[in-house]
């Protein structure tokens, strides 16, 4: 019986495989069997929108497609959406873009209609949402006339899924997800025939550990080298951002990010507040990295006039309240320091982006209570848009919810990090070297509380580039946090930017 039950199982995959490479026909009629009512076989919905004034007509393929074992058996279902031109005389000069964001537990949402995709979430120019129900309107900024696009829900988010639920938990971890992502890729790559394009990845928070650690996993696995990797509000290194007991590199490394809410909400000297952001933060960096560095690393042996001198200056720069921060031992902890710097005025200071302020319910509470730059900001019509769009303009027909950001994936497993903070620069570093004309794009938030810039800034400076590789990496900076397409002008910029990086 397990014998005859693992060949239909087979027959079932190869069937899957079929229907795959024939995605650009129309969706069959829906099988009334549980498992069509839950995975879509891909279909394809032609399209046109208007980017920086050209009419731009493409193909838009949405789906399933199924991660195989190589004795036949059947992985997953991972949903994807791409994005492709249509009219390209040849397909292989096109550079295709591979598109995820972060959590662990996040789909692919966030980059997906906030800045890449041809559709994206309507909000007013300074990024504060409109009230629901929320709506999406054509992206004039999309980057559909420069790549192709493919976003990649992880196992467990998304309408993405294990094959066994009870089996889910083996793609929840570092190693494993650098896998089944990087399977994805291959597969999809190879099913389109798309293998001598020009091939790029682009991740967003945890999406920037992915895609760093992917850059040398599909090298080594597949020999497949890309030509570029972007990281937007990136994490490589998380001993730069753990607020753990002993480990003061954090402190140092937001102390800039700290500088710049507070310049935003006008807490700093009249002094600060009448230079430009640029500087002000430039200041805070020559601070974070001289004096304030050396005050963490004497601890307790910081004392009288030169503790006295450490506080003044950690006040001066982050606007807190000078009895708090001797309170602190001079250490502001991230979740503390957003309840803390508008306590007086009743308001908690976003996280993704202290730009974003929200009403403090609770006056007397350590802790940051929500975040406003998630819940009322982006949450609701993120998951509005994206079920509205998949369901009724492109057709997705399931019976799955669809999982923006989920919990399921936890614990996430870090094993291969025992005992150390997880860092992915090395592999970064092992793909360039490997392959030099890799190029690797870092775009920074200045109002990014979750992934300081300064903190990217530290650990690309500590990746052991050799010098004539280092040329390979580029940073630009953004007035808004760490979704800073959120911000009209900011979303302008990145893809002017972005016009540069991919010529």
């Amino acid at each position: 019986m397990l014998e005859f039950l693992s060949s239909l199982q087979g027959i079932r995959c190869a069937f899957a495989t079929l229907l795959l490479s024939v995605s650009v026909l129309p969706a069959v009629a829906a099988d009334t069997s549980s498992r069509a009512a839950i995975f879509h076989t891909p279909s394809t919905v032609r399209k046109t929108v208007s980017i920086g004034g050209q009419a731009i007509t493409y193909d838009v393929t949405v789906g399933h497609l199924p991660l195989i074992r190589e004795d036949g058996t059947e992985r997953a279902k991972v949903f994807f959406i791409a994005y492709t031109r249509t009219g390209v005389a040849d397909p292989t000069k096109r550079p295709v873009t591979f598109s995820f964001n972060g959590g662990p537990g996040s789909s692919s949402v966030w980059l997906h209609l906030g800045t890449l995709g041809p559709r994206r979430v309507a909000m007013n120019d300074d990024g504060s949402p409109l009230p629901p129900p929320y709506k999406l309107v054509d992206n004039d900024q999309s980057w559909l006339d420069l790549t192709d696009l493919v976003f990649i829900d992880p196992v467990s988010t998304g309408f993405s899924r294990a094959n066994d639920e009870k089996e889910a938990r083996t793609f929840h971890g570092v190693q494993q997800d650098v896998e089944s992502v990087g399977d994805f890729i291959h597969r999809w790559t190879s099913t389109n025939a798309r293998w001598a394009s020009p091939k790029f990845l682009i991740g967003e928070s945890y999406g920037t550990t992915r895609a760093s650690a992917l850059s040398d996993h599909l090298q080594g696995r597949y020999g497949m080298f890309l030509n570029g990797v972007i990281l937007v509000s990136a994490v490589l290194q998380f001993q730069t951002i753990s607020f753990d007991d002993g480990n003061d590199l954090p402190f140092a490394l937001f102390l800039p990010s700290y500088t710049a809410t507070a310049w935003y909400h006008k807490k700093l000297s009249p002094t600060l507040l009448s230079m430009p952001l640029e500087e002000v933060v430039q200041r805070a960096r020559q601070f974070a990295g001289g004096p304030y560095t050396l005050a963490l690393m004497l601890g307790d042996g910081l004392q009288g006039a030169p503790r006295t001198q450490a506080v003044d200056s950690v006040v001066y720069y982050t606007g807190l309240d000078r009895l708090y921060v001797e309170r602190t031992n001079l250490r502001p902890n991230i979740h503390r320091l957003t309840q803390e710097l508008l306590r007086t005025e009743g308001k908690v200071v976003g996280r993704f982006d202290s730009r974003y302020t929200g009403i403090m319910t609770d006056p007397l509470s350590e802790w940051q209570e929500r975040d406003p730059s998630y819940a009322p900001a982006v949450q609701g019509a993120y998951s509005t848009c994206i079920n509205d769009y998949l369901r009724r303009e492109l057709g997705v027909t399931t019976a799955l919810p669809y999982e923006v950001l989920t919990g399921k994936v936890r614990p996430w497993d870090f094993s291969g990090a025992t005992n150390e903070y997880l860092s992915v620069a090395p592999a970064l570093r092992s793909a360039m070297a490997s392959n030099p004309d890799l190029r690797v794009w870092v775009l920074n938030g200045y109002y990014d509380l979750a992934t300081p810039f300064h903190a990217a800034e530290y650990t690309i400076s500590h990746m052991g580039l050799p010098t004539a590789l280092r040329p390979n990496v580029s940073m630009t900076y953004y007035n808004a946090g760490h979704m800073m397409y959120l911000l009209k002008s900011e979303l302008v910029r990145m893809k002017d930017d972005a016009k540069r990086f991919f010529r």
